[in-house]
């Protein structure tokens, strides 16, 4: 039989659809999965007629694939990743590569890299956004790893990655683990982007008394302009037409609020901190979800602590375009938080991202595709070193001339007892670096008075750093009579 160019292990839905993928662009592959019975299934139904050839053991699996042999493995982040390898290494040849296309963490990308190169082995860790529908028909992807490896495997990957304006939406991101913790912050961003639509629903919904079939044209109008088309914006209004055979009710309101999250929200959460970049909106959507799951709570508290009721009593197709406004306004200052986190740790470890390649293979096949990547390709383009994406010139003006609708919003929602805890916290972002001068300077006198850990002074050259004896000098201040 002819040798595979590429080879598959993990046959769940994300391992089968990326094989198909593969398969549809005119590359034969070969398909592996522990499990016997999944394997047969696939064959049997939808890989049925196809240039597939499915082994049984991983001995066969390698021996059907050309060299240098591509594998790409799609089996859980963790542990069964590391399995895998350890299966694979003693069966292959110098120059062949592993392809990791899970979730896995950055650091795991890391050491898995260093130690398998060292073997003469490849490896790449690889981000595939898109969700089911975007491995089958074309994902975002995003390789990390030697530059070698890349330019072995970028025949294959230009061909299933998912298509755009300006070419395939696949790029080399970076060595070792960049590709993986691109990843990972696009999956924080897609927190943030979520709890900023959820809590834009909650408003609309509980403030405005919106039904299923209004919030459905809200979001579709809202769907149709240039700041908000989005992919997460279009599933939001279809959600709300979908009617529960059972009840005949919208199912979105018989679904349990209760959100789930596999990790990589919380990850990049630990990273920024690590780095020292904040990131409150995706902090706000984390916590929103740990929050959801103390539902049994919740529901207790619901009968004891009451709040403020009633609905918003002014003109509400106006105040529908203020939340559009406040939506967009906090999801500039989240992809602004991600944007300056990918900065920061591309000089913390070498990775030397290009953001604006970035942006624009975010256009399409993830879950975070929106029509205003391509302005952030742009900004990203004319100003490579650019400290923050709010300062873009389009950016900074837009958001200066909506922010009286943002911070409206918000009035609203405090006043109504609505919890918009990531709208507020893009708004606490947004002035917050704004603003020349913050209360800070106390801070530090708190630390220096009870850990005598110093500080700066403005009327100093910066890096000159001083102590005083907080008690002795209050003493002193009060026995004169000078108190400033």
């Amino acid at each position: 039989m002819t040798p595979r160019t590429f080879g598959v292990i993990g046959l769940a839905v994300m391992g089968e659809n990326l094989a198909l993928n593969v398969e549809s662009r005119g590359f034969p592959i070969a398909v592996y999965n522990r499990t016997a019975a999944k394997t047969e299934e696939f064959m049997a139904i939808r890989a049925k007629d196809k240039n597939v050839q499915a082994a049984y053991s991983l001995e066969e699996f390698v021996q059907a694939l050309e060299r240098p042999r591509k594998i790409l493995v799609m089996v859980k982040a963790g542990k069964p990743v590391d399995a895998v390898i350890e299966q694979l290494k003693p069966l292959l040849d110098e120059g062949d590569m592993i392809i990791d296309g899970g979730n896995s963490l950055y650091e795991d990308t890391e050491r898995r890299t260093n130690e398998l190169e060292a073997t003469g082995l490849g490896f790449v860790g690889m981000g595939v956004s898109g969700g089911e529908e975007g491995a089958l028909n074309g994902p975002s992807l995003m390789p990390g790893g030697t530059e070698a490896a890349y330019n072995e495997l970028e025949p294959i990957l230009t061909k299933i990655a998912a298509q755009v304006d300006d070419g395939p939406c696949v790029t080399y991101i970076g060595p070792r683990g960049a590709g993986h913790y691109v990843k990972m912050v696009h999956n924080g961003i897609e927190y943030g982007d979520m709890q900023l639509i959820a809590e834009a629903y909650d408003i609309l919904k509980n403030a405005l008394g919106l039904d299923h079939l209004q919030l459905h044209k809200v979001f579709a109008d809202w769907n149709t302009t240039d700041e908000l088309n989005s992919f997460l914006i279009e599933i939001t209004a279809d959600i709300f037409t979908f009617i529960d055979p059972q009840t005949d009710l919208p199912l979105v309101d018989l679904i349990f609020d209760s959100a789930g999250q596999k990790g990589t929200g919380r990850w990049t959460i630990v990273s920024s901190l690590e780095l020292g970049v904040p990131i409150p909106t995706m902090y706000a959507a984390v916590n929103a979800r740990v929050m959801s799951s103390y539902k049994a709570e919740r529901v207790a508290a619901a009968k004891l602590l009451t709040g403020p009721t009633g609905k918003y009593e002014g003109d509400i197709p106006a105040f529908i375009n203020k939340v559009r406004d406040a939506l967009y306004c906090s999801k500039m200052c989240s992809y602004a938080q991600g944007m300056a986190l990918l900065a920061k740790a591309s000089a913390e470890y070498n990775y030397n991202l290009d953001l604006a390649e970035i942006a624009r293979i975010w256009k399409g096949g993830c879950i975070i595709r929106a029509g205003f990547l391509d302005k952030i390709k742009t900004a990203f383009n004319e100003n490579p070193s650019l400290p923050n994406l709010l300062l873009a010139p389009e950016f900074k003006q837009t958001i200066l001339d909506r922010q009286e609708a943002w911070r409206e919003v918000l009035a609203v929602a405090s006043h109504l007892g609505i919890p918009v805890p990531a709208f507020s916290s893009s708004l606490d972002y947004f002035d917050s670096y704004r603003r020349a001068n913050l209360p800070q300077n106390l801070t530090q006198a708190q630390r220096d008075y009870f850990g005598a850990h110093t500080y700066e002074r403005t009327d100093k050259p910066r890096g000159e750093f001083f102590h005083t004896e907080w008690t002795k000098a209050s003493e002193m201040s009060l026995q004169t009579g000078h108190t400033d």
